[in-house]
């Protein structure tokens, strides 16, 4: 007894029995715990990955390749990563319905399951940007005025102050942003669809991405009402000014001729 007393007053009793405890809970956590679910994840990928190059195969091949490496109809699909195909996918741009200067959005053909899956297959081909999850796209509690001078600094010169688009150079435009998702608003930013460019979280963490997705929100009268009345269409100062001008001083002037038409008939009589 007393030798066992002395081990355990010995410096380093503690240290010991604390590794074994940490060896024995690790041990039981990877035997028991995380094996399954990982291996039930990676089955799941793995149906996924090889459902989405069956899709693929049919609907993407002819254009980007049978391997995703590009054609002369269609860019490579290497690293592009799952949020830019959840993208196109999910708005219809892809699979494009003929070429163009740009390619619209058009009704969806697939739906959200095979969307993950055709995401899943290219994801393979090569790491990109990945699809957001709910949480990172939720607007709620966000700098609605910060992203109002976020998106006034890089976005408006293209898609107008409050999202209604605009025209751009040889055929191509800059698309209305009313009714777009904010996932999809999330992927944009992320992936720089067309002539877009990109905003990585390097270039624009992930809480001023939801700032700017809430002001596209608020502006287009989807979590306020307008506060100014009639918006116009939403094209800002220079078309209220149109207004005023055109139908303000026109009246005028047609008041100050209908007067002065009245005066020269009055002197007369």
């Amino acid at each position: 007894m007393k030798k066992l007393s002395a081990r355990r007053r010995h410096p380093l009793a503690a240290v010991v029995v604390l590794l074994l405890a940490l060896a024995a809970t690790g041990g039981l956590y990877a035997a028991f715990a995380p094996a399954g679910k990982a291996q039930a994840d990676e089955t799941a990928q793995s149906l996924a990955i090889d459902e989405g190059k069956k899709l693929y195969t049919v609907g993407c091949a002819s254009c980007h390749g049978t391997g995703g490496q590009g054609t002369t109809d269609g860019p490579s699909l290497v690293g592009v990563g799952s949020a830019a195909v959840d993208f196109q996918v999910g708005t219809g741009r892809m699979p494009a319905q003929q070429p163009g200067a740009q390619v619209p959005k058009k009704k969806v053909i697939y739906n959200q399951a095979e969307i993950d899956q055709l995401a899943a297959y290219v994801a393979s081909l090569g790491a990109g940007p990945i699809t957001p999850t709910d949480k990172q796209v939720d607007p709620s509690g966000a700098d609605i005025a910060k992203g109002g001078d976020l998106f006034r600094t890089n976005c408006a010169q293209c898609h107008n102050f409050t999202g209604e688009g605009g025209a751009l150079t040889k055929g191509k435009y800059a698309p209305a942003l009313d009714g777009v998702s904010p996932k999809h608003i999330y992927e944009a930013m992320q992936t720089g669809p067309q002539s877009m460019p990109s905003f990585p979280d390097t270039t624009m963490p992930e809480q001023e991405k939801k700032d700017v997705i809430a002001y596209i929100k608020s502006v287009n009268g989807e979590q306020t009402a307008n506060p100014g009345g009639l918006s116009l269409g939403g094209l800002g100062p220079v078309s209220e000014g149109l207004f005023a001008w055109i139908f303000g001083l026109g009246a005028l002037v047609a008041i100050a001729v209908w007067v002065a038409a009245h005066t020269a008939k009055a002197k007369k009589s």
